[in-house]
């Protein structure tokens, strides 16, 4: 018999921090209201960090994808770790859902099943074709440039005509490890923001506005930018839940980040169903929420 119904997963920095600033207060803050939700629907949990070296993943029903924003520091070590638990425990989101989530050209496939993504570049490891070159095939003046596996804007550049030759040598050693993307820089999430909307077992419950603070173009807090409370229209909801429906398996979570795009129609950003922050602190009824559909594929396990 499993000695735990549930696992939330962090990463080493946020499961035993030297310092809690405001940042790992939130997440703290965050899993404590899906761990009280889980426990008020008499599930048995636990948080740790997924590199724990000492726990048996098989003495739990099912482990749940929360703060795991280490992973990208050593992919390696992540994958093989998934490989290992995948097959003891049930994972949630799904090892399937993960893995393909992991890499950006998941947008490919979305937009090919009809979702509206901005135009954008894939470029494979170890093209010989320069920057400039790229912005001259594709006639693009002013671009993002990121890594296919990436998160927390790990090497994420704007670049335009006055400073796209000083990142040639970056982007030569960059290409050289793994696939970039490029995209047309998004004016409309500088000046507007980009809307993050939850979508918990197909139902949306809540969404937040990030905007980039003045100067920068990253939203996240982690460059000093801002979330406030958002209202969403009926047109965006219907967008994040479609989104969402076009996935190969309904997430039980998911965090849909969409923009206006330089033409006007809503566009997806990125669909986050690995460690997406969720701001449930924002919204603590919808804890409650996610936690039943959590307890919902846990009835759904096979015994």
């Amino acid at each position: 018999m499993a000695k735990y119904d549930i696992v939330i997963l962090t990463d080493q920095k946020h499961a035993y921090p030297n310092k809690v600033d405001h940042l790992i207060k939130n997440v703290i803050t965050e899993d404590a209201l899906l761990v009280n939700a889980l426990g008020k629907l008499g599930l048995k949990v636990i948080r740790l960090a997924w590199s724990d070296p000492d726990f048996d993943w098989a003495s739990t029903k099912a482990i749940v994808f929360r703060t795991t924003w280490d992973y990208c520091n050593d992919f390696p070590k992540f994958s093989d770790w998934l490989n290992k638990v995948s097959k003891v425990t049930t994972l949630i989101n799904s090892e399937a859902l993960i893995r393909w989530n992991i890499d950006k050209h998941y947008l490919q496939d979305l937009q090919n099943k009809g979702v509206h993504i901005t135009e954008t570049l894939f470029i494979a490891p170890h093209t010989t074709k320069r920057l400039e070159e790229l912005h001259t095939q594709m006639g693009w003046t002013e671009t993002v440039l990121k890594p296919c596996v990436s998160g927390g804007a790990r090497h994420t550049y704007r670049l335009n005509a006055n400073n796209i030759a000083s990142y040639e040598a970056v982007f030569k050693a960059l290409i050289a490890e793994e696939a970039m993307m490029l995209q047309p820089f998004q004016h409309h999430i500088v000046s507007e923001g980009e809307i993050s909307m939850m979508v918990f077992n197909g139902e949306f419950t809540h969404a937040i506005l990030k905007k980039a603070k003045a100067g920068d173009f990253r939203v996240q807090d982690d460059f000093g930018g801002s979330v406030e409370d958002y209202t969403p229209t009926n047109a965006q909801i219907e967008f994040a839940i479609n989104t969402v429906n076009a996935c190969s398996e309904l997430p039980i979570y998911a965090r849909v980040d969409i923009f206006k795009d330089n033409e006007g129609n809503i566009a997806l950003a990125e669909l986050e169903i690995i460690e997406p922050e969720l701001w449930l602190r924002h919204h603590p009824d919808s804890a409650m929420v996610l936690a039943k559909g959590i307890k919902d594929k846990l009835l759904r396990i096979p015994n």
